[in-house]
């Protein structure tokens, strides 16, 4: 039983992992230019503002991506976990620079989200035809939703 539920999750741990990590990382950069010998207030002002708004949109990543690995596949939902976790970096130091380098981030992160979102929705929705209709086409939607995540790689 336990094996079956792990089998289910693993790479949704391991993205939620790295995405730990992650948060680390932009809490030590905090850190480090607050403690740097010399304190420049922009600096400072730029990373911690890039933290504070790569943690507001944190749960939401997180309950997407679960939603989506949880209701529909968990592959192709982890894999747009990674690509938002990568997307979010580029947007953190994109911000650390000049805000204008953080947009193209954002947008992606934003595109990233949305799949995900789709992804729950279809989820969703295949589970009220299973129930309620007897029609399961959870094969299908699996197939298409994993080639349609390569295609988050586009720009």
């Amino acid at each position: 039983m336990y094996s079956i539920v792990v089998e289910n999750i693993y790479m949704l741990v391991i993205v939620t992992l790295i995405s730990v990590l992650q948060n680390a990382f932009f809490a030590l950069k905090v850190e480090k230019e607050c403690r740097s010998v010399n304190p420049n207030a922009a600096a400072f002002e730029r990373v911690s503002c890039a933290n504070r708004n790569c943690m507001d949109s944190y749960p939401t990543f997180l309950a997407v991506m679960w939603c989506a690995g949880l209701c529909l596949s968990q592959a192709p939902a982890s894999f747009a976990g990674v690509i938002y976790l990568v997307v979010r970096q580029k947007y953190f130091v994109g911000y650390m620079g000049q805000t204008c380098q953080s947009t193209p981030g954002y947008l992606f992160g934003k595109r990233v989200l949305f799949f995900l979102f789709l992804m729950c929705i279809v989820g969703i929705f295949n589970y009220l035809l299973v129930r309620f209709c007897s029609s399961d086409y959870k094969e299908y939607v699996e197939t298409i939703t994993s080639a349609a995540s390569a295609l988050l790689l586009l720009p």
